[in-house]
Order: structure tokens, then sequence, then C-alpha cells
């Protein structure tokens, strides 16, 4: 092999070696960075709508006899609450109001009486597991309810009704301030002597609602 040959071969390495570590430059750029979507927070005060159904029991008592009647209907109200999001636990409160159609009517000496209740309410705390924007939560607390005898041409009788409340539900977040609701709750509301009579009322409610977060 020739020295000339050599020399010719070493300066074409010399030439080629630049473009080379370019190409290799050129195809070690970095991948351009995507920013990771903030996760959803549940922090924040709401309010909501909601109705569903609602099945309550009266169980009626005198000294030697005893009687239960089922008063089931439909419901409509209004929440609003406060939660508070550490890591992916939430924590809250919350209060409702509801109007309940849980009534019967009763012949009595020819007239019709209606028996029931109609407005009720709670004051509840709220703690929840969330995945992003999906929140599954535990409820209890303060429930009350007013019980009412309407006889036409007597005033109508009523009375409320205080007990304990505990659910579960989940909450659905479709926008930053737009979620949705499905709730299942039980209702003690304790009892109450009436003209001599012990009633005792309790009551499962399913519902369904939307709301808003601020």
């Amino acid at each position: 092999m020739s020295m000339k040959f050599l020399t010719s071969t070493a300066l074409l390495a010399l030439v080629a070696a630049p473009a080379l570590a370019a190409d290799v430059v050129s195809y070690q750029e970095p991948a351009p960075q995507v920013e990771a979507s903030p996760a959803f927070s549940w922090t924040g005060g709401y309010v909501g709508l909601q109705g569903g159904g609602a099945w309550l029991n009266g169980d009626f008592s005198i000294p030697g006899a005893s009687a239960s009647e089922d008063f089931n209907g439909g419901l409509i109200g209004g929440f609003a609450g406060y939660n508070f999001q550490q890591g992916n636990w939430v924590f809250g409160v919350e209060g409702d109001v509801s109007y309940n159609w849980n009534d019967n009517n009763y012949d009595i000496f020819g007239t019709t009486a209606e028996v029931g209740t109609d407005v009720s309410g709670s004051v509840r705390g709220r703690a929840g597991y969330a995945f992003d924007s999906a929140l599954i939560y535990a409820t209890a607390g303060w429930t009350a309810t007013r019980g009412f005898v309407d006889v036409p041409g007597f005033d109508k009788e009523t009375e409320v009704f205080n007990g304990w409340t505990i659910g579960a539900g989940a909450d659905y977040a479709f926008t930053n301030n737009i979620f949705g609701r499905a709730e299942y709750r039980y209702n003690d509301f304790g009892d109450k002597d009436i003209q001599g009579v012990n009633v005792d009322l309790d009551q499962h409610q399913v519902t369904l609602g939307i709301g808003v977060k601020f």
C-alpha cells in the first residue's frame, strides 16, 4: 500500500468526520416538552338542584296496639356546600332543603284527610376520595322533616321530627364548574307523641342532581 494512498484516505476521513458528527447531533435533538394538564380540584363552594324518590315508613302505636304505613313519593330541592381537597381526599360540609310528596289520603267519617310529610332538610359532613373528575363520598349528620295532618274544615296540624341521616354518593365534574350527582341516604327522623299516639318515621331516598362549583 503506497504512502500516497494512505495520505488520501486520511484526508478523506478528516473531511467526512464533521459531516457525520453533524448528522449524529441532529438525530439527538431533545423531543419537545408537553405540559401535563393540571388535575381537577374539588376545593371550593357549590350550589345545586336535586330530585328523586323517597320511601317513608311510619310506625304508629298506642298502648296495646300498633300499625305501620308507607308514604312514598317524589322529592325536589336544592343543596349548597363547601369542599376542601387534600391530595386525593376531599372533606366538606353540606346542607339541603327538599319538598317531599310523601302523603296518603284516608277516609275519616266521610271526609278525606291527608297525612304525610312535606318539607325536609339536613346539615351534614362529607368525606370522600377523588379520582380526578370523579368523587366518591360518604355523608352523615342531622336531618328533620315536617309531618302533617290536613282535614278539610280544620287547621292543618304539623309537627317537626328531628333525627339523623347517613348515606353515600358520587359526584362527577363535566367541566371545571358543572358537576352531576347521584346519592342515596337513609333518614331516621325519630319519634313524637301526637295526641296520645307515638309516631316514628324513617325514610330511604335516592336523588340525582346537577351543581355549579365556584
